[in-house]
């Protein structure tokens, strides 16, 4: 019956008023205690009537203490140290308030009996005594609260890793939370002065615990990862320990992001793959960037894009004077000014979005006539392996001779700099896209040694980004969500991954130091097997693979690359200021020859002939040859000596 009582009312609060009551019985209580104990339960020596006008006067002081100090209106279930420290305050001061009046009194009665004189041993007995009773008592009825509430629960046992601050609030948030079902049963902490010690009632050990022995014996169910000044390189090596022995990792998100400035157990999340993906933040000049770009138009093809709108998004911390933002889809540019709205509506006066496609010259000539930038980022591009290796006709459309377009307008109208966004696939490539994207970094970079031109043609090269639209990542997490199964092409496909924001960066930067023709490429770092990737999120996801998902191997797609390359086997690099970007040594090209290319591949392309289209490609890139592609036939054409059609070159 006291259970069931106790249970009804656990979640209604108690009225403050009601727990000042409680606090000042126990004060009167503890009062009547320290003047027993001060005569030795000499209960003859006591003079009760004294005893009882010196308590009252006591709670009057105390009373007036705990007004000042509102030691009374925190919910007592939630009790912690700062609730204990407030009390232990406010009792300091009753308590030093009587001893004063003690001893200014004893000058005027040295000798009588006063109200006043309460003996100092009384005084100070009472402050402990009454002290431990406030404290203990909340901490008790909290603990009553907790054990009742928590009963017939299943409780999850974690470790919080990060025995510092950080650490330490996730403990009090997870203590307070009643929804909360965790039981923290130690901290992991690199540092080795904390290790063995005893912080908040729980333990603190070294990162050799995670070992199978003690995560058997403890049941460890999941790690709460509380530290945020520490490398993704060991960030990495953390979680991947914790996936080893199939132990769910948690993160706290960045101090920055905690709600009004404090944590709920809802902002502690999963952590996802692109924790593992991710490399350690990279340093910009970001002065020199916006050195360049302040108060100046700047436009960005593609702007609706997964790198054009970051882009788009950090150009504006840089206050240009107008940013054009052109894209031809209208949903996706639609989305892109609720964004802006809701983050940048202090700075959306100075952005345009306009809705045009790169391969209509009328159309850009119009704006470029009308916003006469300064800088241009080409970000426009279709970059879909498989479906441009289909659509052959639309890739060489948009990627070569939208990017003429937008290049001959940037020199025309007197752009200061041009920087086109390519790929990696642009080197050796196997498939149109990337071929189409070789062509069009040759394209910019002669229009450098053209006559007459002032235009800064910069070109910036990388591999795959986290979280792009189509990307590897997105695609898995949906099916894992659908039950699977996951599909990789290949066991021993691996990629370069950056994350966008990095990307973008770079390309700011890169674009900002370049001048003139050079091919700017990113450390990517280490490449990573894919099927490692899909393994990694099935764990994190707190699936077992092989049983509650599969795993499936659908074959290299048409034009796919087991392994990416950042630069041809006839390039090289050399180093910039920047540690992250170098340049890419590639041979010069001249503006009439390619030009006149250019002028053959459109006859072609008029045609409508896809073969014709790829076979002319391949003129213009001798390295380009199909893989797991319709257009294989046309490789084994070129280069059979003893077909009259056959060309001469060979495969770089």
């Amino acid at each position: 019956m006291i259970t069931r009582f106790l249970r009804l009312y656990a979640n209604r609060f108690v009225s403050r008023w009601l727990v000042l009551l409680i606090d000042l019985a126990m004060v009167m209580f503890a009062f009547q205690i320290a003047v027993v104990l001060r005569y030795n339960f000499e209960l003859a020596q006591v003079d009760l009537q004294m005893m009882f006008s010196q308590s009252f006067m006591a709670l009057g002081f105390y009373t007036i203490s705990f007004l000042l100090f509102r030691s009374f209106s925190g919910v007592v279930r939630h009790t912690s140290v700062e609730d204990a420290f407030k009390l232990v305050k406010a009792a300091g001061l009753a308590t030093s308030v009587l001893v004063i009046i003690n001893l200014v009194s004893y000058k005027y009665f040295p000798q009588g009996s006063h109200v006043l004189l309460v003996p100092i041993a009384v005084l100070l007995i009472h402050f402990v005594f009454s002290t431990f009773l406030l404290i203990s008592s909340r901490f008790i009825f909290k603990a009553i609260y907790q054990t009742l509430f928590d009963k017939g629960r299943v409780k999850l046992n974690i470790l919080i890793y990060g025995a510092g601050s950080s650490g330490m609030l996730v403990k009090n948030t997870f203590s307070q939370d009643k929804n909360m079902q965790y039981n923290v049963i130690g901290f992991i902490d690199d540092n080795p002065t904390k290790q063995a010690k005893v912080i908040q009632g729980a333990r603190v050990y070294g990162p050799a615990v995670l070992s199978n022995d003690f995560i058997e014996k403890k049941e460890v169910d999941e790690v709460i990862l509380a530290i945020h000044n520490i490398s993704n390189a060991r960030k990495r090596e953390i979680i991947d320990l914790c996936l080893l022995h199939n132990i769910k990792v948690k993160s706290v998100p960045a101090i920055e992001k905690w709600i009004n400035g404090e944590l709920t157990s809802h902002q502690i999340k999963a952590v996802k793959i692109e924790d593992l993906l991710q490399r350690d933040e990279i340093q910009l000049d970001k002065d020199n960037v916006r050195n360049e770009v302040f108060e100046k138009v700047v436009m960005v093809t593609g702007a609706a894009g997964s790198i054009g709108s970051e882009i788009a998004r950090q150009l504006l911390h840089y206050r240009p004077a107008q940013l054009i933002l052109v894209d031809q889809g209208e949903t996706a540019m639609y989305e892109l000014e609720q964004e802006l709205r809701k983050v940048h509506a202090s700075l959306l006066s100075s952005v345009r979005l306009v809705i045009a496609d790169i391969r209509n010259e009328r159309r850009m000539r119009h704006i470029f006539k009308k916003f006469r930038p300064n800088y241009v980022f080409h970000a426009a591009a279709y970059k879909h392996v498989p479906l441009m290796e289909e659509n052959a006709y639309e890739a060489a459309m948009v990627n070569i001779f939208g990017t003429q377009n937008i290049a001959d307008l940037s020199m025309e109208f007197g752009v200061h700099k041009f920087v086109m966004v390519s790929t990696d696939k642009a080197v050796n490539p196997t498939n149109v896209m990337g071929a189409t994207k070789r062509i069009a970094e040759i394209y910019t970079q002669s229009l450098n040694n053209a006559m007459s031109n002032t235009t800064r043609f910069v070109t910036t090269r990388f591999g795959n980004v986290l979280g792009s639209n189509g990307s590897v990542i997105p695609l898995f997490k949906k099916q894992i969500e659908a039950g699977g199964p996951i599909t990789v092409t290949h066991p021993d496909i691996t990629r370069y991954f950056m994350t966008i924001p990095e990307a973008c960066q770079l390309v700011l930067e890169a674009g900002v130091m370049g001048n003139g023709g050079e091919i700017f490429i990113f450390d990517m770092g280490e490449s990573v097997r894919i099927l490692d990737v899909a393994k990694k999120m099935v764990k994190l996801s707190g699936l077992q693979l092989g049983k509650d998902i599969q795993i499936s191997f659908t074959g290299l797609r048409p034009g796919e690359k087991l392994y990416e390359e950042l630069l041809a086997t006839t390039e090289n690099t050399q180093p910039t200021h920047h540690e992250k970007i170098m340049i890419a040594k590639v041979r010069s090209y001249d503006y009439d020859q390619v030009s006149q290319q250019l002028v053959n591949m459109k006859q072609v392309l008029n045609l409508g002939d896809e073969n014709r289209i790829v076979a002319k490609i391949k003129e213009l890139v001798p390295e380009f040859v199909s893989n797991n592609s319709r257009f294989e036939e046309l490789d084994k054409v070129r280069f059979n000596p003893n077909t009259e059609e056959g060309t001469k070159e060979s495969h770089s």
